[in-house]
């Protein structure tokens, strides 16, 4: 079932990538059901917060009890950083799958892991590698494209 979420939040980072945005996407799933979809939209809203975990979070919260996410599992095809994996702990998400690793803000195990922080007062079981290569291509042709892009302009 991983992998059939995992697609789903790859549908969510390619609409991203349509919309010349950094191609991550996350989907959040309680039971069998995905219950919120969000992908980046940072420049579209020039919003530094507009990561795809947070705008899941809004969605989450805005439709139920509490803010507590105690059911939920999140999906997203890239490694949170450190904003996003604050956010997951501090809504209390249990658990979080992500595809492939962020080397230069990953906070799940590249550059900190505040997954096993015990210094903190929630934990969050991390399963990686989920789809790996499928969500680091998008991410890869994406940012090819762009260096592509800016190499003609110069």
């Amino acid at each position: 079932m991983q992998n059939h979420w995992m697609q789903e939040a790859l549908k969510e980072a390619q609409k991203a990538a349509d919309k010349g945005e950094v191609p991550i996407g996350a989907v959040a799933v309680v039971g069998d059901q995905v219950v919120a979809r969000a992908h980046n939209l940072r420049e579209t809203t020039q919003d530094p917060l507009g990561h795809a975990e947070i705008l899941l979070l809004r969605q989450l919260t805005g439709t139920q009890i509490s803010w507590r996410l105690e059911e939920v599992t999140v999906y997203v095809t890239c490694e949170p950083c450190l904003m996003c994996m604050g956010a997951l702990l501090h809504a209390r998400v249990p658990r979080l799958v992500f595809g492939c690793c962020e080397p230069k803000f990953g906070a799940c195990g590249s550059l900190y892991d505040f997954s096993k922080d015990a210094r903190l007062n929630h934990r969050i079981e991390v399963v990686s590698g989920i789809l790996q290569e499928e969500c680091g291509n998008l991410l890869k042709r994406f940012f090819q494209k762009i260096r592509n892009i800016d190499n003609f302009r110069l």
